[in-house]
């Protein structure tokens, strides 16, 4: 099969969601982990919008990245200018043609839409770029018509067609009979442009590839107008995976690219999220897990793996869990348990559960210490003598934390946005090594000021091994200090652990 296209527009629709404005830093970073990605084209931005849009498309460009970098305009020369300006590889004009929003937005008639059309795209033509031309709301639009307004513009010289779902209203069989339809029309490459307002702006996407389009529009964690737009991450791994349809896509770093758009936009994604979410690999039910951990496929696509995307496999404990998941879980964390003591530990694991409590790693291993009496506080990693956090009006906020690690005495001070942020940066200085905070959450689990807070904590080391843990107290930084702190002492064991058994085997 032939290779697709992939065109990102996180930076112009994406920034559309309602709540999203990059900064220009914000925009550079993801310009480049867009084309780390593999993207064929970045939209940049609406370069007449604004003259801060006008240099952050400007500066992208100056980039030099190797995906081509595409500015938007209107079929206004005023528009098609500024993007030529901006130096963009490839201008992307767009003018309504459905009844309702002729009707209601431009007023003009069919045919002065399409000589304008034609004439924009001869302009840009003139100019030396690439033009790819859009009818907007094209599914609402008379098929006929569409027909006659992109052959224009291809007889124009436009390099690329885009069939734009505006307002989310196609369904795939519907799609799939009208991409099939101009492809037998047109000669020129077929783009797709669909939105999520039904929740099948993936689906659209995927049934318009089967029907012959060349490209697809998509933005990082499906952001965008209203519901967002396709996202990236499931239309290319659906394509590749279960079609054999080949990207430019560098599919390894489909995770590290959503979470630096999660990480800026400040819109977290739903765990369950397809591809990318933090449950995607994960296990909870004890006949899941059990079949994983024996063969990966039992439970999993098998076409997909996390390795492929970037992500990780957790087996996770829960009331849900079997018994062969915490033995194994407790085993790798060098844990020997017998059968009597599995059984208590099991039954304690599923009454944390039946209470509502998500149990985390630390969790289990507590309980497993008590149970077999072998409680490991003297073998902590790191013991806190002393910590001290300021903040203020006019104060940088700064933690310091003076601390055993390993029995050698260590100070160390950090400073970040907040005193929790600057607590847990002080934490990831004092261990000196490469220590993610990859899940933080807070709950008030009593009422009033004196209010006690749940904090929950995942983080990861630079191998990829991660570790929970929860602490609670009536002081949040303290207790967000003390969850991280609780799951880096068993991540540091763990290590050590990992560490000796590699040294006796080599022996």
């Amino acid at each position: 099969m032939k290779r697709i296209s992939v065109f990102d527009t996180t930076l112009r629709d994406g920034e559309q969601t309602p709540g999203v404005s990059f900064p220009i830093n914000y925009k550079i970073q993801i310009a480049k982990q867009l084309d780390k990605l593999g993207v064929d084209y970045i939209e940049a931005g609406f370069p007449v919008a604004s003259k801060g849009e006008f240099e952050a498309v400007k500066t992208i460009v100056n980039l030099d990245l190797d995906s081509k970098i595409c500015g938007l305009a209107r079929i206004v020369k005023e528009d098609i200018d500024s993007a030529l300006d901006s130096g963009v590889d490839l201008v992307h004009i767009f003018i309504s043609t459905s009844k309702i929003q002729i009707d209601y937005t431009i007023k003009k008639s069919r045919e002065e839409i399409i000589n304008d059309s034609v004439e924009a795209v001869e302009y840009i033509k003139d100019h030396g770029r690439e033009c790819m031309f859009s009818a907007m709301d094209a599914t609402r639009t008379e098929i006929d018509y569409l027909k006659e307004i992109y052959k224009a513009v291809e007889e124009a010289g436009v390099d690329i067609i885009n069939v734009p779902d505006t307002v989310g209203v196609a369904t795939p069989f519907r799609f799939h009979n009208l991409i099939k339809e101009l492809r037998e029309h047109l000669k020129v490459p077929i783009d797709v442009h669909c939105h999520n307002d039904f929740g099948l702006a993936v689906a659209n996407t995927h049934a318009a590839v089967l029907a012959g389009a060349d490209q697809v529009q998509v933005t990082v964690n499906g952001i965008g107008e209203r519901a967002g737009n396709a996202s990236l991450a499931e239309v290319v791994m659906i394509l590749k995976s279960l079609e054999g349809i080949e990207t430019n896509i560098r599919t390894e770093y489909l995770v590290e690219t959503s979470r630096l758009v999660e990480r800026f936009t400040g819109f977290r994604l739903p765990p369950n999220t397809p591809i990318v979410g933090d449950n995607a690999f994960s296990h909870e039910s004890g006949i899941h897990a059990h079949g994983v951990i024996k063969e990966a496929s039992t439970f999993e696509p098998g076409v997909i793996t996390p390795e492929m995307v970037g992500h990780r496999r957790r087996i996770v404990i829960g009331k849900h869990a079997g018994r062969h998941q915490i033995k194994k879980m407790l085993e790798d964390a060098g844990y020997i348990v017998n059968e009597e003591d599995l059984t208590k530990i099991f039954e304690k694991v599923k009454e944390l559960g039946d209470k509502g409590k998500k149990v985390t790693d630390l969790d289990l291993f507590t309980i497993a210490e008590v149970v077999i009496g072998e409680l490991r506080k003297e073998d902590r990693a790191i013991v806190v003598d002393e910590i001290t956090v300021l903040t203020g009006n006019k104060i940088t906020p700064t933690a310091v934390i003076n601390a055993n690690v390993f029995n050698d005495s260590r100070v160390k001070s950090a400073i970040g946005v907040g005193p929790v942020d600057a607590a847990l940066k002080a934490v990831r200085e004092l261990v000196g090594e490469t220590i993610k905070i990859t899940e933080f959450k807070m709950d008030a689990i009593t009422g009033g000021s004196d209010a006690l807070a749940e904090v929950y904590v995942t983080v990861e080391d630079d191998s990829g091994k991660s570790f929970t843990a929860r602490a609670a107290g009536p002081d949040i930084v303290m207790a967000s200090i003390d969850a991280v702190i609780n799951a880096v002492n068993y991540l540091m064991i763990k290590k050590r652990l990992d560490s000796k058994k590699k040294e006796k085997s080599e022996d």
